[in-house]
């Protein structure tokens, strides 16, 4: 076996679209050493290599994982005129946390747990459950295609809770944060 030259690792590393950040951060090292690793300043230890190589291996493995085959399916939602009563209600059902607001299939909002129990706490009326998904309803989760890869996903899903699939202009899927740390489990 014929260990790979600095000119390989920074071949596959471009192949895979990683930064030198994006390696060392998934490989346990810092990125001035994949640098210099790469430069063929330093002649990295075994053990190193191995990191990076495993690290490949886990950027190619999830470049294969697209999100249709992760996604549920039909997306659970609401629409602007339902009731929080309805959302509280399908929320408890599923197990949800936060639910996509469509309206005629079109993404235009969210409703989260953390969103009801703020206005619960804000609200001086005594019950909140027959105001309108309308009124209370927060952004629309991002969207993605059912062929993109588990990576960018992971991506998108650091600053959101859900990530809505689209195809030809319709929600067909949601994937969520939980969905993707389940992948762990799978491993």
């Amino acid at each position: 076996m014929q260990l790979p030259t600095p000119e390989d690792l920074k071949k596959r590393r471009n192949e895979l679209g990683l930064t030198q950040s994006d390696l060392a951060k998934r490989a346990g090292v810092s990125q001035p050493l994949i640098a210099r690793i790469e430069s063929g300043d330093v002649d990295p230890r075994l053990s190193t290599v191995r990191k990076i190589l495993n690290a490949f291996e886990e950027a190619e493995k999830e470049q294969q994982i697209i999100i249709k085959d992760l996604m549920h399916s039909p997306a659970i939602h609401v629409s602007p005129e339902d009731s929080v009563e309805e959302v509280v209600n399908l929320m408890h059902i599923h197990g949800f946390s936060q639910i996509p607001v469509l309206e005629r299939g079109i993404p235009v909002g969210s409703v989260s747990e953390d969103m009801i129990i703020k206005l619960m706490g804000e609200s001086k009326k005594k019950s909140i459950s027959q105001l309108k998904v309308s009124g209370i309803m927060g952004e629309a989760f991002p969207t993605v295609s059912p062929g993109i890869s588990i990576s960018v996903v992971s991506h998108i899903l650091e600053g959101n809770p859900a990530v809505l699939v689209v195809e030809k202009g319709t929600v067909v899927g949601v994937v969520t944060k939980h969905d993707v740390m389940k992948l762990l489990q799978d491993q």
